[in-house]
């Protein structure tokens, strides 16, 4: 599997703030990740490629970060506005944050509230992209943000709170949505040197130099329930490498759903392996920390004995695209029998019926209903290059998968 987006997308912010030279080891190389380190190069961060495949170098330091020349274009990639966003707030300077369109509906009006408590100008005209942030300035100590709609908010001022030159604290207003990630968040933080407490509804960030490290970065958890998938719902034996039960990645207890489907799951510290028995059974189950695979689940339910049932997952309506709408939509273009609510779906499966699926320029879309079509008939993707944005080689890695299996 390629390297992880969530975590690549850390690190290279991690190393831009870390004093010296940081090598990476395993960087996911994809839309997102490149137009991360297109801003951070476009800040004063050296940026470079390592002797092999997979490594960057990154040479960094508060000291070396400029407010960029001229607008840094974002793409559609979420990690990256949100987390510049935030560490724009420590450079001296206007820095503007532009997207394309699917971007430019994309909100970030919470995080934008979070950095205006700690004292930064955001002129933000819609809530969303583009935005320009004015850095540099003194920063305060306090920030109090709700919890339900992106725990991206939080992870990218925790990325940067350790340079506000006092305690800082961030509250949570009610629950936190993928509290995974932002663990993740925290673990790579100590890794760099920071100091974080967690309490139940805060964390409490004191300030700390962070520290150039070696860094290896685990394969794509998110990326791996296609596989998995696959070969729960095709019948398939297929293992993934270096993924574990101590991944960083709340995304990795994906294959506890497939689980419960009905599929064996044998995990080691070395890799993890998913042999589909045959049968594949529907389930209830709430995703409210393991998002991003809502849609690799509600693909592969179509083949399932028995409903499925996803619950709690409101926060997929404000990621690439609506989530919950756009897989709504097309299982129902494939024939399915779907019912919905504001954060949740049931599938109830029906004979395949032969469709073009549409992606609305999310590479889960595509990835997603990929897995469905190479186990059914009829599947067609309508806009197979989209998943360049996280997993550009999904393709070649399928088809080699299929020459292997002789389907």
């Amino acid at each position: 599997m390629p390297g992880s987006k969530s975590i690549t997308n850390r690190a290279f912010i991690l190393a831009a703030l870390a004093q010296g030279e940081t090598r990476l080891s395993g960087v996911l190389e994809s839309d997102d990740t490149r137009y991360m380190r297109i801003g951070l190069e476009a800040m004063g961060v050296d940026v470079r490629d390592g002797a092999v495949a997979g490594q960057v170098v990154i040479h960094g330091g508060l000291s070396r970060l400029r407010a960029p020349a001229g607008p840094v274009f974002v793409g559609n990639s979420g990690t990256t506005v949100r987390f510049l966003a935030a560490l724009c707030a420590l450079v001296p300077g206007a820095t503007v944050l532009q997207g394309d369109e699917h971007m430019a509906k994309r909100p970030i009006a919470d995080l934008v509230d979070g950095l205006r408590q700690l004292g930064v100008r955001v002129d933000c005209a819609t809530g969303c992209p583009p935005l320009t942030i004015f850095g540099g300035q003194p920063l305060g100590s306090l920030v109090r943000m709700r919890g339900d709609k992106s725990s991206q908010y939080f992870t990218a001022l925790l990325l940067m709170a350790g340079f506000t030159g006092h305690v800082t604290r961030v509250e949570i207003e009610g629950s936190l949505v993928s509290r995974p990630y932002v663990e993740m968040t925290i673990k790579m933080l100590h890794d760099f040197g920071a100091r974080i407490e967690s309490e139940a509804n805060a964390f409490v960030v004191h300030p700390a130099a962070y520290k150039a490290v070696p860094y290896v970065i685990e394969p794509d958890a998110s990326a791996a329930s296609y596989p998995f998938a696959l070969a729960a719902a095709g019948g398939h034996d297929i293992t993934v490498p270096a993924l574990g039960p101590g991944s960083l990645q709340g995304d990795y207890t994906f294959v506890d759903v497939l689980a419960q489907m009905g599929a064996h799951v044998e995990r080691k510290s070395e890799f993890t392996r998913v042999v589909g028995s045959g049968t594949l059974n529907g389930i209830d189950v709430d995703m409210h920390h393991i998002s991003d695979t809502v849609m690799t689940l509600a693909a592969i339910a179509p083949l399932a004995k028995g409903p499925t049932t996803i619950r709690n997952v409101a926060n997929i309506r404000i990621k690439e695209t609506d989530r919950l709408l756009a897989t709504v939509t097309e299982l129902r273009r494939l024939g399915q029998d779907v019912q919905v609510g504001d954060d949740w779906l049931r599938i109830d499966p029906r004979p395949l019926r032969p469709a073009e699926v549409q992606c609305y320029s999310d590479h889960r879309m595509a990835m997603s209903f990929a897995i469905l079509g190479t186990i059914a008939p009829g599947v067609t993707i309508a806009d197979p290059a989209c998943v360049s944005k996280t997993y550009p080689t999904f393709w070649e890695h399928l088809e080699l998968f299929r020459a292997a299996a002789a389907i």
